[in-house]
């Protein structure tokens, strides 16, 4: 806590969009900044040109916009279901049974075979079976815990998968009743959450700390005097 300290020094919030220290930390910002040559360089104290931050936020939304499937897209117990049926298909059976073929090629001669007739049909986790491809040893490692929860009445949508771990996720989205009448929290991923939460995050962030920086310098009103250090 005490390396934060300094941070904290001569801090003041009576008008933080002017600036946020006090007279004595903007005295010393001053004088350093008038009397320091900084190997020659004259710097004015203006203000970042409004054009300037119109275009990083169009920068950032833009970003957010091209990339709002791409982010945090986890995909859920759900997604696989149909892998786990077709696997156990005839054909299917019929080259994993097939003693011509290595091991690894039978798995993915049958992994090919379960994708092509996915693909063959509407689904709505086609785009996310994309994102998330897998292989044949993840369906088997996965293949148990699927079945479980299905033979238990689950909602598949509430259960990541993690590596090729089946987990319940850690959402916490609107009420649902279950199947003994009680309100309980859906764990289905909101459809607002695609994970650029975290982006946002991160984007706010790093605008608060660069805002806290620079208004910590003295007001833009100020301007130095460049013939005391050049």
């Amino acid at each position: 806590m005490s390396k934060f300290l300094p941070l904290l020094d001569g801090l003041k919030l009576n008008h933080p969009l002017k600036t946020l220290s006090d007279d004595r930390k903007i005295q010393e910002a001053q004088y350093i900044w008038e009397h320091e040559s900084l190997g020659g360089i004259a710097e004015n104290n203006n203000p970042l040109p409004r054009p300037v931050v119109g275009l990083l936020i169009l920068t950032f939304v833009t970003a957010i916009a091209w990339t709002f499937p791409l982010f945090g897209q986890r995909p859920n117990a759900a997604i696989y279901a149909d892998y786990i049926t077709l696997m156990h298909s005839a054909p299917v059976q019929q080259v994993m049974d097939d003693k011509r073929l290595t091991t690894s090629a039978r798995d993915e001669k049958a992994m090919k075979m379960i994708v092509g007739a996915l693909a063959d049909s509407d689904s709505p986790y086609e785009f996310q079976r994309i994102q998330h491809p897998i292989s044949m040893n993840d369906l088997r490692i996965m293949e148990p815990k699927i079945v479980e929860l299905q033979n238990q009445h689950a909602d598949l949508h509430e259960y990541s998968i993690i590596g090729a771990d089946v987990a319940l996720a850690n959402f916490e989205g609107n009420w649902r009743t279950d199947a003994n009448g009680k309100k309980v929290r859906s764990r289905v991923q909101p459809w607002w959450d695609k994970g650029y939460m975290t982006s946002v995050y991160y984007f706010f962030g790093f605008c608060i700390a660069v805002i806290i920086t620079v208004k910590r310098l003295p007001p833009i009103s100020w301007k130095p005097d460049h013939s005391i250090a050049h």
